[in-house]
């Protein structure tokens, strides 16, 4: 299991080779309200050779999307002034959106699991959550 100090190591987006083709590189959009965590998850993917887009609030999710397109969304559930799960509704209903996997993100496991208001998410991860199991959650909804 990798830990967030080799990350640091290995120097996060320097780990990309200068031949990677960027027009390739599949889109994850990150929403936390946590700075330090958006930087460690951007790192991670970035070291998974993603192109890495950030949000620290829910209200910037919609340009975001139109303006980066993105091939899957991380959500954390709680977003200073907006829930998570309801973006992640609102989103998982539209016909513009809906097909974007989203994968909700939270140190409140019990808030992912009530069920009087599915949030529709495809998949869950927990935090703190497990480096590898983050590389391999997004891999298996984009691949």
């Amino acid at each position: 299991m990798k830990n967030i100090e080799e990350l640091s190591e290995q120097g996060g987006s320097s780990f990309l080779t200068k031949g990677a083709d960027v027009r390739k590189m599949k889109k994850v959009l990150v929403v936390d309200d946590n700075a330090d965590i958006l930087h460690v998850i951007s790192m991670i993917l970035d070291m998974e050779g993603f192109e890495v887009e950030c949000c620290d609030n829910g209200h910037c999710i919609e340009d975001t999307i139109v303006s980066f397109g993105p091939d899957l969304i991380l959500l954390d559930i709680m977003l200073g002034d907006m829930d998570g799960r309801e973006v992640c509704r609102s989103l998982k209903t539209n016909a513009k959106t809906g097909h974007i996997p989203v994968i909700m993100i939270s140190a409140s496991h019990n808030l992912y699991d009530r069920q009087e208001q599915p949030c529709l998410a495809d998949d869950f991860i927990a935090k703190p959550f497990d480096i590898d199991n983050l590389a391999k959650k997004v891999n298996q909804y984009i691949n």
